[in-house]
């Protein structure tokens, strides 16, 4: 007896629209779950960091970034929570030990995700006490992202226009007068930090109170040759020293610090591997 296909194939053409439109929902769904956190970030990176100019002020387009970093957390970009961890990583730390560690501390460990000349997406994993002592961001937009952890942030803007005076002594020294913005403890999960060049802590400072991991996006990154070097500092109070001649403070309710620039520090720093979802420039 020969088989009969007729009736299978007559259900074979009734569910053959539907099957095309699963297999167009399922090919899309794989799409969605393809674009990861991460590709979502850069792409929106992408569309704001056209040129090599900042922001320099909130607006939409700094509001629409900080919200979708707002939702990335450490398993979005390869990593694991490690802040309950004890890692004794107890560095010694201060101005005139910045070029010296003690042996038994950790390196804080920087994770490139992507660069080019408008932007750099990294991240940069911090054993506890370890410091990035207080540095600038000269022209630059950074917007930063606590993924897990707690770090105490020190941070300042400079008092415009700029109040400088040379300190006369064995080593003569320029500090210049910055009014104190940030002074606190920040724990994940937390809304992303944003500075500008000119306002919202421009020259910070990082302290881990435990192990803890930031991601960063630096818009336009550092790069000496366009003006943007990194430069770091040493903060002295306030009372070190007098105001020039005839200056006065425009703000006398808020805190200040004089800045003095210093050598650039031997950060305890390694290039880790970035082991979270690629990114499809």
């Amino acid at each position: 007896m020969q088989p009969n296909f007729g009736k299978s194939l007559r259900n074979l053409a009734v569910f053959a629209p539907l099957k095309s439109i699963i297999a167009a929902f399922s090919n899309y769904s794989g799409m969605t779950a393809r674009r990861s956190s991460v590709q979502s970030l850069y792409e929106l990176c992408a569309k704001t960091f056209r040129t090599s100019q900042p922001l320099t002020q909130p607006s939409q387009a700094s509001q629409a970034l900080s919200s979708l970093m707002d939702t990335i957390g450490p398993g979005d970009v390869g990593l694991k929570d490690e802040s309950t961890e004890d890692d004794r990583g107890h560095g010694v730390f201060g101005l005139s030990e910045l070029s010296r560690t003690a042996r038994w501390s950790q390196p804080i460990t920087y994770l490139d995700l992507y660069e080019c000349d408008k932007f750099t997406m990294c991240i940069f994993c911090f054993p506890t006490s370890a410091v990035i002592p207080l540095h600038d961001h000269p022209g630059m937009c950074v917007f930063s992202k606590i993924l897990y952890g707690s770090l105490h942030v020190k941070a300042y803007d400079w008092v415009e226009p700029s109040l400088v005076r040379i300190v006369k002594g064995p080593e003569n020294i320029t500090v210049r007068l910055a009014k104190l913005v940030t002074d606190k403890v920040m724990t994940a999960p937390c809304e992303t930090s944003v500075l500008y060049p000119k306002r919202a802590g421009n020259v910070h400072c990082f302290t881990a109170v435990t192990p803890c991991a930031v991601l960063d996006v630096l818009a336009p990154p550092y790069l000496e040759s366009a003006g943007r070097p990194c430069t770091y500092y040493h903060d002295y109070p306030f009372s070190s020293f007098s105001l020039p001649d005839g200056a006065d403070i425009p703000d006398k309710e808020g805190e200040y610090a004089w800045l003095a620039e210093i050598k650039s520090p031997d950060i305890y720093m390694r290039q880790g591997r970035y082991s979270g979802p690629a990114i499809q420039p």
